[in-house]
């Protein structure tokens, strides 16, 4: 049985932090937009756009829930693991396990590259509309359901710019 890892949350600026990775919510061009995503290819400067340009040519992008990892850049994390969210559609186009498997693919990703500590975004719940609430049962579930079975992962952050995100995934992490 795997140790219990570290699960923390805090609010604050996920680009601030000296991770081995941190997780970018990313749009399927993988090319930069608004958000999460503007401000780690802004504060991570260009290899990390660089990077994406060779991933998107080489398969045209990344689907939802799917991820793919590139460096870190500028940043103080070692590695950026892009992933895409998905669009909240009303909930009845497999939104959840989608948003599920972005966090377990970036758990995957991790651990296939060394990473011992990763920080994650609220994925999908700015302009992708996943309701709040519901996003953070699921991330917080997902990523103890996927510790389980490995002891790889030392310790995970979730990084809640907004304080209505930071209260919902703490009271989740309080909810063993």
């Amino acid at each position: 049985m795997p140790a219990n890892p570290n699960i923390a949350v805090i609010q604050g600026d996920i680009t601030k932090l000296a991770t081995d990775a941190i997780v970018n919510a990313a749009n399927s061009s993988l090319l930069g937009g608004g958000g999460v995503d503007g401000a780690i290819h802004r504060a991570g400067g260009p290899a990390i756009l660089e990077a994406c340009r060779k991933i998107a040519a080489k398969q045209g992008g990344c689907k939802t829930g799917e991820a793919v990892i590139t460096t870190g850049g500028n940043l103080p994390a070692k590695f950026v693991i892009h992933t895409v969210g998905p669009v909240w559609n009303g909930g009845n186009k497999g939104e959840e396990q989608l948003l599920a498997n972005c966090y377990k693919n970036s758990l995957r990703l991790a651990i296939d590259n060394h990473c011992k500590t990763i920080a994650f975004p609220n994925i999908s719940t700015g302009v992708y509309r996943f309701p709040k609430e519901r996003a953070a049962a699921i991330s917080v579930r997902a990523v103890r359901e996927f510790l389980q079975q490995t002891d790889a992962i030392e310790e995970v952050i979730f990084v809640c710019f907004d304080e209505e995100n930071f209260k919902l995934v703490q009271k989740e992490i309080a909810n063993k």
